[in-house]
C-alpha cells in the first residue's frame, strides 16, 4: 500500500467535513475540559452509523456463540478491509483532539476488547454490547502509582478469596476515562500468601456506583484535556464469580495483547498530529512575512517544513504497513509495534515543538493551535509504554529469536 484508494479518500473527506462541523467549533472548549468528549464520540457513532453496524456484529457473533460455533476471530492469511476505515477516523480526529481518539480507543479498544476475548457469553451481553456501541463508556484499570512501567510486577492491587467470590482493595492512577466510566476493566493480584511478584494476575468487571469503589475528579495534566484522566479508589469491594474474566489466558497474557495494539495504533495518532502541524506550518510559513518577505524563503523555516514531511513519510508508511498486516491477517510482533509506536510518538512531538518554534511568539499562544498540539503529543511518549520501555521491548524481541 503506497496510497489511499479513491473509496479510503471518500471516507477520509466524509470525516474530514464532520470534525470541521462538530469537532473544531469545540476545541477551546475540550482543550479546557468544559466540554465533555463523550457526545461527540456518540454522534461520531451515530453519524456514521458505527453503532448500528457494532450492534448488528455483535448480535450475529452472541448467536453463533450460543449456538455452539467459536467466536469469529483473524486468522493467518484472512482479509481485514476495515482497518483503513478504522485508522481514518483516527487520523482526522487527532488533528484537532488527540484526547477524542484515547477516550474512545481505551473505551472500544482495551475495556471492550478485553471483555470480548475473555469473557463468557452472559458476560459479553452484560457488558460489552453497550461498549462497543458507545451507550456506556469503558476503562481499562492496571497501572498505579508505584507500577507505571512496571505494570504487572509492581501491581499492588490485590483480590482476596471471600466465600464464593473476592473482595478487591487497592489504587489505580493515570486511568483514561476513569472520572466517568461505567464499566471498568480492573487488573488484581490474587492474595493467596506467595510473594507479590509471583502472585497471578485477575480481571474483573466493576460498574460505576459500587460498594467501595471511588472514582475521582479528572486530574490536572499538561495536555490531552479531551481525554479525562482519573484514579481509583477501591476498599473492599466485594465481586462474585459472573465479574471474573476467566477466558482468553491469563490476566497478563492478555493485558500484553492490548499493549500491542494499543501501541501499533499511536502511529495513525502520530500521523494525524503531524499532517495537521505541518498543514498549519505551511500556510503560517507563507503569510508570515519577515523582513520584507515570506518566512517560507528562508532556509532555516525549509529546512524546519523539510523533516516534518520527512516525518510525516516515514509515519504514513507505517501506519500503511499497519493497514496491509492487518489485511494479510497478521499482527504486527511486539518488536514491530513497539518501534512503530517508539518513532512516530517521538515524531510527532519533535513536529509539533518545530512547528510552534516556526510560529515563534504566535506559537506560544492558544490561538495558534499548534500550542494545544505539541502538549497534547507529548503523552505519546508516555502512554501505552514510555520510549524507554519501547526500546527494551524493540531489543529483548529481537534478542529472543
Amino acid at each position: 500500500m503506497i496510497e489511499w484508494s479513491a473509496d479510503e479518500l471518500m471516507i477520509r473527506d466524509a470525516v474530514r467535513d464532520w470534525v470541521a462541523k462538530e469537532v473544531r467549533p469545540h476545541q477551546d472548549g475540550l482543550d479546557s475540559g468544559d466540554v465533555s468528549p463523550y457526545p461527540i464520540i456518540q454522534n461520531l457513532y451515530r453519524t456514521f452509523g458505527m453503532a448500528d453496524m457494532a450492534a448488528s456484529s455483535f448480535d450475529k457473533r452472541i448467536a453463533k456463540e450460543k449456538a455452539g460455533e467459536p467466536a469469529p476471530e483473524k486468522k493467518e492469511g484472512g482479509p481485514d478491509a476495515g482497518a483503513s476505515f478504522t485508522m481514518l477516523p483516527i487520523i482526522e480526529l487527532c488533528k484537532v483532539a488527540p484526547g477524542l481518539v484515547t477516550a474512545m480507543g481505551v473505551s472500544l479498544g482495551l475495556a471492550a476488547g478485553t471483555i470480548m476475548k475473555r469473557g463468557t457469553v452472559e458476560q459479553k451481553e452484560r457488558w460489552g454490547r453497550d461498549l462497543l456501541t458507545f451507550d456506556k463508556v469503558g476503562a481499562w484499570a492496571i497501572t498505579e502509582p508505584d507500577s507505571g512501567s512496571d505494570a504487572f510486577g509492581g501491581m499492588k492491587a490485590s483480590a482476596r478469596v471471600d466465600g464464593d467470590g473476592w473482595l478487591l482493595n487497592g489504587n489505580k492512577t493515570f486511568i483514561t476515562n476513569g472520572p466517568d466510566a461505567d464499566t471498568i476493566v480492573f487488573y488484581a493480584k490474587l492474595d493467596d500468601g506467595r510473594p507479590m511478584r509471583e502472585r497471578e494476575i485477575l480481571c474483573f468487571v466493576l460498574d460505576k456506583g459500587m460498594d467501595g469503589l471511588v472514582q475521582s475528579k479528572p486530574l490536572r495534566k499538561m495536555g490531552c484535556h479531551s481525554s479525562p484522566t482519573g484514579e481509583l479508589f477501591l476498599q473492599d469491594v466485594k465481586v462474585g464469580r459472573d465479574r471474573l474474566l476467566s477466558g482468553g489466558g491469563s490476566g497478563k497474557e492478555s493485558a500484553k495483547q492490548n499493549f500491542t495494539t494499543e501501541r501499533a495504533g499511536v502511529a495513525a495518532m502520530s500521523l494525524g498530529v503531524i499532517e495537521e502541524c505541518l498543514r498549519l506550518s505551511i500556510d503560517y510559513a507563507k503569510s508570515r512575512v519577515a523582513w520584507g518577505k515570506p518566512i517560507g524563503d528562508y532556509q532555516l523555516i525549509q529546512l524546519k517544513l523539510a523533516k516534518m514531511e520527512v516525518a510525516r513519510i516515514n509515519v504514513q508508511n507505517m501506519v500503511f504497513r499497519h493497514i496491509e498486516l492487518a489485511k494479510a491477517g497478521r499482527n504486527p510482533t511486539l518488536a514491530e509495534a513497539s518501534a512503530m509506536k517508539l518513532y512516530s510518538a517521538q515524531a510527532a512531538s519533535e513536529v509539533a515543538m518545530e512547528a510552534v518554534q516556526l510560529f515563534g511568539g504566535n506559537g506560544y499562544i492558544a490561538e495558534y493551535r499548534v500550542e494545544q498540539l505539541a502538549r497534547d503529543a507529548k503523552v505519546f511518549q508516555i502512554y501505552a509504554g514510555t520510549d524507554e520501555l519501547q526500546i527494551t521491548h524493540i531489543a529483548r524481541d529481537l534478542l529472543s529469536r
